[in-house]
């Protein structure tokens, strides 16, 4: 019995080594699709503005999230706005994985400059890239110089960044320049597929994104493939870039604030208001439209409006001053300019955001003026607001003066415009005038008693007979 024991003992010792392997191996995960290599690709496929530039920015940051190995722009576009595509060319030049860019069609102007600043360029059969020439987006003129020389610049130095020949890539921009068997002065640069290729501005002719993939080694199947594209949050803020919503908001921000200064404590108005500039404002911002100083000068605006209307009497610079920077800024933030460069917005672009600004006040101010008796005679105003008046007659008071101080003589303690605070005979009382500007120490006498106030006149304003 030992013997043959003995004997099955290897045996029984293989099988339980396979047994432990294999159920270490169903132990272990299974990483195949952890393993798989991760790329990304993003659409350019309109004109390069403040809003490409977001969604450039929006796609890298995704592709952060999902730990991409590859990302690779779609790109079909004629160009755009000057810095909006030095912004992208910047976040291609520093991204931490390969950049390829496939041309489906045209990479012209800021499309040139972003394919150059990829690691890797391919184009499909009849697309085309450069003529990278600065040109007023409305008109189609070239751009001054300083334009154009900074856009030499930074495409010489994106092509040596990513080891492109500097000269041509500074060619595309300025037709004075000649290279040699290649372009004549008087022209600039623009390559064909074919001709790309030939001067190493192109790696290959493809039809496809998977084909690229498969040139660097990536079989289909082998990798995951995400294509980017603008979440809930992102439509909504498009939604409220619209001109027409942007111009209803406005209505709302001015319609908001005259209701709560005629039922002041409501509360509904004025919120609804600050609402409204919030939308307003952020979607414009995160787009990149909305500047700092552009949004600092509509609150100084606004602050300017508020002391000329309750601190500084009449209405002068103050008051202008004040609507010039909320009207203004309110354009500017739909216009994307650059510290005040228009030379790369459209035209249409500018009667846009200034139609919209003033058909939002125009609306405000019709409904200021129609809406105004409706909204207090609805349902809905009555149950928030109080219709009943508690009068003297009804036996209600809130008056704890003794006697009537009506023809009663004093000095204004502070000044009244139109209210403040008066003395008489060593007290103090609230009051108020009618429009008129009182300052402090001028003498005053009480014409009528309105609940806690009184109501005043200039003691030389009133007849030497006394009040009638």
């Amino acid at each position: 019995m030992i013997l043959k024991s003995n004997r099955k003992w290897p045996v029984a010792f293989l099988l339980g080594l396979l047994t432990l392997l294999s159920l270490n191996a169903y132990a272990q995960p299974d990483t195949t699709a952890q393993e798989k290599p991760q790329v990304l690709v993003l659409e350019l496929r309109s004109e390069i503005d403040a809003r490409t530039n977001r969604y450039v920015e929006l796609a890298f940051g995704k592709a952060e999230e999902i730990e991409a190995d590859y990302i690779v722009i779609d790109m079909d576009t004629y160009g755009g706005a000057l810095y909006d595509a030095d912004d992208i060319r910047t976040r291609v030049l520093e991204a931490e994985v390969p950049v390829y860019v496939f041309i489906n069609k045209d990479a012209a102007s800021a499309g040139a400059l972003i394919s150059i600043a990829c690691d890797s360029i391919y184009m499909a059969p009849g697309a085309s890239i450069g003529a990278a020439t600065v040109v007023n987006g409305g008109t189609g003129e070239a751009a001054p110089d300083k334009y154009q020389s900074y856009m030499r610049s930074i495409m010489r130095a994106t092509a040596e960044a990513t080891g492109r020949d500097p000269q041509i890539a500074e060619a595309m921009v300025d037709q004075e320049l000649e290279v040699d068997s290649i372009s004549d002065a008087g022209e600039v640069i623009t390559f064909s597929t074919s001709e790309a290729i030939k001067y190493d501005y192109c790696e290959a002719q493809v039809t496809s994104i998977e084909e690229i993939l498969e040139r660097s080694g990536l079989e289909e199947g082998e990798y995951t493939l995400t294509v980017f594209e603008k979440g809930v949050t992102e439509e909504v803020i498009a939604f409220f870039l619209n001109p027409f919503i942007s111009g209803i908001l406005i209505l709302i921000m001015l319609g908001g604030v005259y209701f709560e200064l005629q039922t002041p404590g409501v509360g509904f108005p004025i919120l609804a208001a600050v609402v409204a500039l919030v939308l307003y404002l952020i979607p414009h911002y995160l787009n990149g439209l909305a500047e700092n100083w552009e949004i600092a000068a509509f609150f100084v605006g606004a602050v300017l409006i508020v002391l000329e209307v309750l601190v500084i009497p009449g209405f002068g610079v103050a008051g202008i001053a004040g609507l010039t920077l909320t009207i203004g800024s309110l354009i500017l933030v739909m216009l994307n300019n650059n510290d005040f460069d228009f030379f790369f917005v459209d035209s249409s672009e500018v009667l846009s955001a200034v139609a919209t600004t003033l058909a939002g006040m125009l609306g405000g101010i019709i409904l200021m003026f129609f809406g105004g008796v409706r909204l207090t005679d609805s349902a809905a105003f009555r149950r928030i607001a109080l219709e009943t008046t508690q009068s003297r007659s009804e036996g209600y008071t809130s008056s704890t003066r003794e006697g009537s101080f009506i023809g009663k003589e004093g000095e204004a303690y502070t000044v009244l415009r139109p209210s403040g605070k008066i003395m008489i005979e060593d007290e103090l009382y609230d009051a108020y005038t009618r429009g008129d500007y009182i300052d402090r120490g001028e003498k005053i006498v009480v014409v009528s008693e309105e609940g806690t106030s009184l109501r005043v006149k200039l003691a030389k304003d009133v007849p030497a007979e006394g009040l009638s």
